[in-house]
């Protein structure tokens, strides 16, 4: 992969600092912007439909209408990525948000208005913002050097960890005090904001990976996303686990979450420490990955340790009869799952041209848009029926198998450093 990269006025200097290199700053502030008035979009849409309608039936609808857009045009987003101006897709996925979130705003102050118009407009906003994360994410490889990849994408999960968190408090804050409608407007202006930051980023530079008399159709690329999949072993090893390790992840927490109210019967207090456990480990592990990046050694066996490991800390959570012993093992968890998510992250970035990383992660996107709602599902049907204990035993046991397996068959995740 060549260092070095066009700009609008020469060539990038390479060991900028991070916090010197005004694209990257503007990327972030662009990114954590967007994230943060999602939130409060959330939490108002969500709590208005139930109380609106009083159907979780109905709430389903537009989840599962996300999750479609998803699933059917994430790798074409990706595609789209790879062709044109990264930036400039961005800005338009923002632009065209705002637009629409507006829409929803003024839906959620007309009560005669049929509900299929507000999955409509949301059901525009997920297509719009799918193509925001396969700009975004093949973006970060173009604007730092190699050596700042893992730190970049340590700081960009930390504030994302810590906006969830905050974003999800705040936006129930404001629907509480303003109503619904303000916090989507929030939303609304975070869009604005973000684009803003697009625009102070100044022109992404783009890696020259590509001749430039070398052209071809939307098909070929499209077709060459899947091709590199399939032939790059860094890119098949990602596509592979992660989805695994997501579905793991978020089917074994819905678990707890469930033991927690049925098994220890947990009060708000220590809920609220459950949900909170598991961010805090992420942001534990992230930063440990941006303090140790360099003396990390062989970074495959971190990524064998995270996905290996969670199987058993799972299987010893749903031994425990209280929710005190679980907390610390629940930490564990979220460091386990930032050392193996994060490192398959920069492993991505740095072994796979960036010229083709939007369609790899458009594919990726797709792909895990897909394998937690099955994993929950089949979860959620073995708790109905046996219990949330035998639920997660069964889900930790599955964990291990699946990981052992997969780290087994992929080559590149043991060598990898």
């Amino acid at each position: 992969m060549m260092e070095l990269a066009r700009e609008e006025g020469g060539i990038r200097q390479a060991n900028t600092s991070l916090w010197r290199n005004r694209t990257f700053i503007g990327l972030f502030a662009s990114y954590a912007v967007s994230l943060f008035g999602n939130m409060f979009h959330n939490i108002a849409l969500n709590l208005w439909v139930l109380q609106t309608t009083g159907s979780a039936k109905q709430m389903s609808v537009i989840v599962i209408s996300h999750l479609i857009v998803g699933v059917l045009f994430g790798s074409f987003a990706g595609t789209f990525a790879d062709r044109i101006d990264r930036r400039a897709l961005m800005m338009v996925s923002n632009l065209c948000r705002l637009v629409l979130v507006l829409g929803i705003a003024f839906v959620m102050t007309q009560p005669e208005v049929p509900f299929y118009v507000l999955v409509i407009l949301t059901t525009l906003v997920a297509f719009a913002g799918v193509f925001h994360g396969p700009a975004f994410h093949s973006s970060l490889a173009d604007i730092v050097d190699k050596e700042q990849i893992p730190q970049a994408i340590g700081i960009i999960n930390i504030a994302d960890n810590i906006i969830r968190v905050s974003g999800f408090a705040l936006g129930g804050m404001a629907v509480a005090l303003f109503g619904g409608v303000v916090a989507i407007l929030i939303d609304a202006g975070a869009f604005l904001v973000s684009t803003l930051c697009l625009l102070a980023a100044g022109q992404f530079p783009r890696k020259m990976e590509r001749s430039e008399g070398q052209k071809s159709s939307f098909i070929e690329d499209f077709r060459e996303g899947f091709k590199v999949v399939w032939h790059n072993p860094y890119a098949k090893a990602g596509i592979i686990l992660m989805p695994v390790l997501s579905c793991s992840f978020m089917s074994s927490f819905m678990i707890i979450q469930v033991m927690a109210v049925q098994v220890w019967h947990a009060d708000g207090f220590v809920f609220g420490l459950i949900e909170a456990s598991i961010p805090l480990g992420y942001l534990i592990g992230s930063i440990g990955i941006m303090s140790f990046s360099e003396r990390l050694g062989r970074r495959g066996y971190w990524v064998i340790a995270g996905a290996v490991g969670m199987g058993p800390i799972f299987y010893l959570i749903a031994q425990v009869d209280s929710a005190a012993a679980a907390l610390p093992l629940i930490l564990i968890i979220g460091c386990l799952f930032a050392f193996s998510t994060l490192i398959i992250n920069i492993m991505l970035r740095v072994e796979i041209d960036t010229a083709v990383q939007g369609r790899v992660f458009g594919i990726l996107g797709s792909i895990i848009g897909v394998t937690p709602p099955v994993g929950i599902a089949i979860c959620s049907a073995i708790s109905d029926s046996y219990g949330p204990v035998t639920a997660l035993t069964v889900s930790a046991i599955a964990t291990l198998v699946v990981s052992v397996m997969v780290v087994a068959w992929i080559k590149p995740i043991r060598d990898y450093r």
